[in-house]
């Protein structure tokens, strides 16, 4: 009787249920991010010209200053007693000349009727001739007393940010030593945003735009917008004004540099942002939910459902991330493939697999949505 009972049949395993979207290619903004700096578009440093005491310090350090305002004022009376020193020199000068010009006019004429020799004409006209260079020379150090007065007013070349102050009032400020460095005054409207494009990001580019896989805006109209370090997304955007032709040596990247407009002041210089570079566009890109691609042994992959309803392993090339929980996938994948995105963990491939719901690339909730242009560029 034992040997002629059979075993139950083991229970056949249930079709599991899993989410799958539907491919659908599309148009979507290619954004690559940066870490990136703020810096002045015009930093002045304040040097005194000339040597004195430092008589007043006019402005509130730290403060806002205008173009023009008064920023030092060193003692002016050495200065002004040098101007009239030169005034003096100079209308000394000047009656030398009339009374040369005078005298030539009387020998000229007696000469040319010989009532005079030449000789007493040369050094007539001579005595003219000195007596105009010194004239000159005479408003040359006139011109330069004024230019020493006005220098030991100093003012702001532009408006911006002024520094704390390198000397106190009272000090001596040699115009020769380290002593004339006085503070500096950064311009905060507009400000510039620099950051760094390495070598291999360079190459890619280039890649991709040849292969037409990435299209540039036109004339290379890119706009940058920043994200300041709590998440705070800066309410305007600004344009490239420029790129180092060349390669730092050191660290084998080359600078851009961005101007944004900062009418509140809320970008000071020196801080640490992030920089997102939009304008180039993937025409016709594959983009699939995060949670759709896993990682095999040999890369990437996805599970696709195909027509019959059986799971099946695609290896995919996977690019960058788009918005917060979207990726690009380069190859592996095609419009109308029906990708599994939830469930994951219960497919067997080659197994059967009943979908619960499908989402397609243009109404799906996934891969649709730049909801955040910041994950633009693959980790």
């Amino acid at each position: 009787m034992a040997g002629c009972s059979r075993e139950p049949a083991a229970p056949q395993r249930p079709v599991p249920e899993v989410t799958a979207f539907t491919v659908a290619p599309k148009d979507v903004p290619y954004i690559q991010n940066f870490v990136a700096q703020t810096e002045s578009s015009r930093q002045v440093n304040i040097v005194a010209r000339v040597s004195g005491f430092l008589d007043r310090i006019a402005y509130r350090e730290g403060e806002l200053v205008k173009e023009g305002q008064l920023l030092f004022q060193l003692d002016p009376k050495p200065f002004q007693a040098q101007l009239g020193t030169a005034r003096g020199e100079l209308q000394s000068q000047q009656a030398r000349f009339t009374t040369a010009q005078a005298n030539l006019g009387r020998v000229k004429p007696l000469a040319q009727q010989n009532a005079l020799s030449q000789a007493d004409l040369d050094r007539a006209q001579g005595e003219f001739d000195s007596a105009k260079a010194a004239v000159f020379s005479a408003q040359a150090k006139v011109t330069e007393a004024e230019l020493n007065l006005s220098y030991a007013t100093i003012r702001s070349p532009v408006n911006g940010l002024a520094s704390r102050s390198l000397q106190r009032q009272g000090a001596f400020v040699n115009s020769m030593a380290e002593s004339a460095n006085l503070t500096y005054v950064a311009a905060v409207d507009p400000v510039w945003v620099t950051f760094s494009v390495s070598q291999n990001l360079a190459a890619k580019w280039r890649d991709e735009f040849a292969k037409k896989q990435v299209i540039e805006p036109k004339n290379r109209d890119y706009t940058v917008e920043i994200v300041l370090s709590d998440d705070t997304r800066y309410p305007h955007r600004g344009k490239i004004n420029f790129a180092d032709p060349s390669f730092s040596q050191e660290t084998g990247s080359f600078m851009v540099r961005a101007v944004l407009p900062n009418p509140k002041h809320m970008l000071r210089p020196g801080m640490f942002v992030t920089a997102y570079l939009h304008g180039a566009t993937r025409p016709g890109a594959i983009v699939v939910p995060q949670l759709a691609v896993q990682q095999g042994s040999n890369g990437h992959l996805v599970y696709v459902v195909n027509q019959s309803g059986v799971a099946e392993v695609r290896p995919v090339i996977v690019g960058d991330y788009y918005g917060v929980k979207d990726i690009v996938i380069l190859a592996g994948l095609h419009a109308g493939d029906r990708v599994v995105v939830d469930g994951v963990l219960r497919v067997v491939p080659g197994q059967p697999v009943k979908i619960a719901e499908a989402a397609s690339g243009k109404d799906g909730e996934g891969a649709g949505k730049d909801t955040k242009a910041g994950d633009a560029a693959k980790k």
